[in-house]
């Protein structure tokens, strides 16, 4: 059976949620090791209900959220004007796209970074980049079937541990 699934942009209410979902998704992915001290800080920080809430505040169309009987199962957020760490590029960021674990495969990641870009056309750009974790290959390959092509690599930097990226771009 095919679960029915709505897009629609966030707003305040949906804050306690989606740090909720932001962490889970977060900790899914990339706490290979567990969740250290500096991983801790740095996504109570990052999905803090306050930076959630600042964030709907000052750019209403920057959060897209798919729910599935009212609740939310995953989130693309796009941040215009950002500058890539490689390619001497500025322009509208994919900066997560998030999908609960359970509902991955069904199309909704496709549907949220259609959603984000279709955002992004209306604005009149005409090109997106994102960087995504080296050893998630799994999103590579989405990327790579949505017509994004790497660009170059660039570390991410926490507190103390570097993690290695992949800088991905779609041109339209």
């Amino acid at each position: 059976m095919k679960k029915e699934i709505k897009y629609r942009l966030a707003n305040i209410s949906d804050v306690k949620k989606l740090s909720i979902l932001f962490k889970q998704v977060y900790i899914q992915t990339y706490g290979t090791e567990g969740v250290s001290d500096e991983y801790a800080n740095f996504i109570t920080k990052q999905f803090s209900e306050e930076r959630l809430q600042e964030l709907i505040i000052q750019h209403s169309d920057c959060l897209i959220l798919a729910e599935y009987k009212g609740n939310l199962v995953g989130v693309a957020e796009i941040e215009f004007n950002k500058k890539s760490p490689v390619g001497n590029i500025t322009a509208t960021e994919l900066n997560k796209l998030y999908i609960l674990e359970w509902f991955c495969g069904q199309g909704i990641g496709y549907h949220l970074l259609l959603e984000a870009e279709k955002i992004v056309k209306s604005k009149g750009l005409h090109e997106m980049w994102l960087w995504v974790y080296e050893e998630n290959y799994r999103a590579i390959q989405f990327y790579e079937r949505q017509n994004y092509i790497c660009i170059g690599n660039a570390p991410f930097q926490r507190e103390i541990n570097r993690y290695d990226n992949k800088v991905m771009l779609k041109k339209w």
